[in-house]
């Protein structure tokens, strides 16, 4: 999956510099083309002839490096890289991206890069828990740069604990992995459902609720990014419409219910992330509703059931269709999701809490757990994005399951005799 890649490989100054000439050799084991930049502090651990050999390229070290005739070489560097990896990423350097500070040649390269930004931290455990680090790594993923979490074990300081640069086969097999992603779901039709919906009461008022949309775009942008072709139905959000995806704009449940409708026959898979109201006024006044025109009392406005989009898509699903919905409680999270799985017909629910400090609705980052049939999976706090990520692996293994099994039944249909019998 790295055949033909171009990596650039960040060195910070740690302790740990010296596995990054390991990391530069395995990328090229592996066939990427790798470029290496380093801070000074890093030129202190591993000496730069050592990764110019390994790289078989110029080590980039200066702002304003001599042998090059171009003003903007760092841009051309951050064109020509597919991604890059600092490892080891010491907190300075985190904290320097965080804040968007470009002052060394990597972190102007880091801060231009257009290809995909991996940080791999290493510093003993007690600077890897110190708060203003865990609040720069927490700002870097809502970037949308990824993080590659240290292994625990014995630290340079003699000390024990969570700070260990990953292994390069392990940061290796991140970038495998990643790249694999980018074809996973190409030629696959995915429907993706986002936002809240608007049920008016006069022209005036309207019943929604506080979905943002976050979850459902950045599941858009994921699915998009592994080569699918991406329908994103919403409702009114003030998020910035994915490039590269068709967008339907609705603004009540039965114009979602409409829109699904159109394309639900064509699509793959289906992920029903919109917060779709359940009721809806059973008759919208043609005028403002006046205080001093209604009962001093009380005011009374009549609802009806929406149309459970759901349950319609779960009911109708063929056999190699997926469907995905979401389950936001207060209590009984999972047994609430499991109940949602069975009665929608859906192969995978997302489960997530509502009114949790710092996750759901509104937020950057969500606390999930994956429900199916077979058991299900709690996942820590990530960003909306990282979620995107676990919930689309997912629906690719289900892709594979369901394919092997149709191939299996398609071989049976072929070894069988004209009764069905086996010859």
């Amino acid at each position: 999956m790295l055949e033909g890649k171009k990596i650039i490989v960040g060195v910070t100054g740690s302790i740990a510099a010296y596995k990054a000439a390991y990391l530069t050799r395995e990328l090229s084991r592996h066939g990427a083309t790798v470029r290496v930049t380093m801070t000074d502090a890093a030129t202190r651990f591993v000496a730069p002839l050592t990764f110019a050999s390994l790289s078989k390229h110029p080590v980039a070290l200066s702002m304003y490096p001599e042998h090059e005739a171009s003003g903007s070489w760092h841009i051309d560097w951050a064109l020509w890289g597919d991604a890059m990896v600092i490892a080891p990423a010491s907190a300075s350097t985190i904290a320097k991206l965080a804040n968007g500070i470009s002052d060394s040649a990597l972190t102007v390269i880091a801060t231009a890069l257009r290809g995909d930004l991996f940080v791999a931290p290493a510093m003993d455990v007690d600077m890897y828990h110190y708060p203003a680090l865990k609040k720069n790594l927490a700002t870097l993923r809502s970037f949308g740069i990824k993080i590659i979490p240290p292994g625990t074990g014995e630290l340079a300081s003699g000390l024990s604990g969570e700070g260990r640069l990953a292994e390069p086969d392990e940061i290796v097999e991140v970038l495998r992995t990643h790249y694999a992603r980018r074809t996973s779901l190409r030629g696959t039709k995915v429907l993706i459902t986002a936002g809240p919906t608007r049920e008016a009461i006069d022209p005036v008022r309207y019943i929604s609720n506080h979905s943002s949309g976050k979850m459902g775009y950045a599941l858009a942008e994921e699915a998009r990014d592994r080569g699918a072709e991406v329908t994103l139905v919403t409702g009114p959000t003030s998020l910035e419409i994915p490039a590269g995806v068709r967008v339907v704009k609705v603004t009540t449940a039965e114009e979602m219910a409409s829109a699904v409708d159109v394309y639900r026959e064509e699509i793959d898979v289906m992920i029903a992330a919109a917060a779709v109201a359940d009721f809806t006024p059973a008759h919208v006044a043609s005028m403002k509703m006046k205080r001093r025109e209604m009962s001093e009392d009380e005011m009374s406005i009549p609802l009806v059931p929406t149309r459970d989009i759901l349950k319609s898509v779960g009911a109708t699903k063929r056999t190699n269709q997926i469907v995905v919905g979401f389950a936001l409680e207060t209590r009984n999270l999972v047994k609430s999701a499991r109940e949602k799985l069975i009665e929608k017909g859906c192969d995978l629910v997302v489960a997530n809490p509502a009114g949790e400090e710092g996750v759901g609705f509104g937020e950057e980052e969500n606390r999930i757990t994956l429900v199916e049939v077979a058991g299900e999976t709690e996942l820590p706090v990530m960003t909306k994005r990282e979620c995107a990520v676990a919930i689309l692996d997912v629906v690719d293994r289900m892709r594979q399951e369901k394919k092997f099994i149709e191939e299996k039944k398609s071989d049976l249909n072929v070894g069988g005799d004209e009764t069905g019998m086996k010859n």
